[in-house]
């Protein structure tokens, strides 16, 4: 069973979203963890962190969360939109919404969460939100 840190593919997700002009998720990964330890949360070895989060950039785009920034929308070809896949997503594990914990929970319960088919069946799924 694959686990993920639903937290850091948030925070990926959201500077995607927030349209960055070149997508770096290693010094993402340094903020998110710089921003877990002023709350007073542990976090897993920076170093392993900010590998996690390059792993997690390759498998939202291989598995199509996030594909490159068209030309005409100022695509760089280091900067990424999220497709409907990757907006679906973050609005199960956003957690700025109340009650989130319940998605992440039956993301966690699937055998790989981010798989395509396992991922669009689940989030098919009206009692998951």
């Amino acid at each position: 069973m694959t686990t993920y840190n639903w937290d850091l593919i948030e925070r990926l997700l959201h500077e995607v979203q927030n349209g960055a002009s070149s997508f770096t998720p290693r010094p993402y990964a340094e903020q998110f963890a710089a921003e877990k330890a002023t709350e007073g949360e542990q976090t897993e070895n920076l170093d392993h962190l900010k590998a996690v989060a390059g792993e997690y950039e390759k498998l939202l785009l291989a598995r199509g969360y996030i594909e490159p920034r068209p030309e005409e929308q100022g695509g760089t070809g280091s900067n990424y939109i999220l497709t409907p896949r990757g907006s679906s997503l973050l609005s199960l594990i956003d957690s700025s919404i109340p009650g989130n914990d319940h998605p992440r929970q039956v993301l966690d319960e699937q055998e790989d969460a981010l798989d395509e088919v396992t991922f669009d069946e689940v989030a098919s799924k009206a009692q998951i939100a």
